[in-house]
């Protein structure tokens, strides 16, 4: 399972763009809610139904951890106790996680970013702790996936389906959506 943590402030289509072409690629998606309450506003105000709260939710079967990024969203996840530990896990265990827009700063602030090409939104290299940043509007060093912006949320979904499921999956969807016409 990928999960994908809401919480609110979020950039709306960090989290739809992802969440659409993975469900696409064949790919099982949760998305779950950082505090207390289902529904969750991005910063745009556009509220979205998550699948589960953070603290139901059982990450034991966890193939890889998105953080969407969008302010104060980001903020928000960088407070979570319980998400940190789950990618401190996660990170040990070699399980995937990506992190896009304000999020790879989320990274930094734990020290999940030690010795790492990074890549994060403009302001926010500074967040980046122990990282090499770079400008990149994706950047995969290992089983860490990080992109710049609202502006590359497909090339984020499409580096996290070839991390999971391969080049030809990811053709694939691009491919059904027409983004070779593009």
């Amino acid at each position: 399972m990928v999960y994908i943590f809401l919480a609110e402030g979020f950039e709306a289509i960090e989290v739809v763009t992802p969440l659409d072409m993975l469900i696409r690629a064949g790919i099982e998606v949760s998305t779950i809610a950082i505090g207390y309450e289902y529904l969750v506003k991005s910063s745009q105000g556009i509220p979205v139904q998550a699948d589960d709260l953070f603290e139901n939710t059982d990450f034991s079967d966890a193939e890889m951890l998105i953080l969407p990024g969008g302010m104060p969203g980001a903020s928000n996840l960088g407070k979570h106790k319980e998400l940190e530990a789950l990618l401190r896990e996660a990170m040990e265990k070699k399980i995937p996680v990506a992190a896009i827009c304000a999020a790879p700063a989320v990274l930094g602030k734990h020290g999940l970013l030690q010795g790492r090409r990074a890549t994060c939104y403009p302001g926010f290299e500074d967040m980046l702790k122990g990282a090499v940043c770079t400008e990149s509007f994706v950047e995969k060093d290992g089983n860490v996936i990080t992109a710049c912006g609202p502006a590359a949320a497909v090339e984020f979904a499409k580096t996290i389906i070839r991390l999971l499921r391969g080049d030809e999956a990811a053709a694939s969807v691009c491919e059904d959506m027409m983004f070779g016409r593009a």
